[in-house]
């Protein structure tokens, strides 16, 4: 496999959990980067990098960032989100992987982008329940700003160092799955 492949799915992988703790933050970053010509999408996806998807997507982004600071609001897009997560996952995954078997790239593209993405956004809803349940709503809005951060720096570090980024997915991954094996009910 070529270097550039190899960096292709690590951008692919770090957006794609980005988009598990805000779908849109991390599309718009890609689509920064692409109309920066900071990355190169592939041609299918060249329209990602356009002032028109800029704009949509940064709206877009601003929007669900706000949106998520109101409580029992934010229960709701998270419910919203689980779906699209998975979706948007696989997208940013499709558009940047390079130099594959369409095939390869599509099952990567579904396993690694979306269920990453899933993954992320599912354990960020269980969490946020959690935080309305146990505060009445009140610390959700720390909730959010700790995922839209964390958003933020996977995404960078996704465009600027993917080789990183791949470390903060597996350390977010490992994180997520200590904490669901501590809540689960002992036998």
């Amino acid at each position: 496999m070529e270097p550039d492949t190899i960096i292709s799915i690590f951008l692919g992988i770090g957006l794609a959990a980005s988009v598990g703790f805000r779908v849109f933050l991390p599309l718009f970053a890609l689509s920064l980067a692409a109309y920066l010509n900071v990355w190169e999408l592939n041609e299918s996806w060249q329209w990602i990098g356009s002032l028109a998807a800029l704009i949509t997507l940064g709206v877009a982004t601003l929007v669900e960032i706000f949106a998520y600071f109101i409580p029992w609001v934010d229960n709701v897009l998270d419910s919203l989100a689980v779906p699209l997560a998975g979706i948007a996952g696989t997208a940013v995954m499709v558009s940047t992987v390079a130099n594959l078997d369409p095939v390869v790239t599509w099952s990567l593209a579904i396993i690694a982008g979306g269920g990453t993405a899933t993954a992320i956004k599912g354990a960020n809803a269980a969490g946020r329940m959690a935080s309305t349940t146990t505060t009445g709503g009140v610390a959700n809005p720390i909730v959010s700003t700790l995922e839209t951060g964390t958003a933020v720096a996977v995404s960078t570090a996704s465009i600027l160092a993917p080789p990183i980024a791949a470390i903060l997915v597996i350390i977010i991954l490992v994180v997520i799955f200590r904490i669901y094996r501590k809540m689960r009910p002992k036998k």
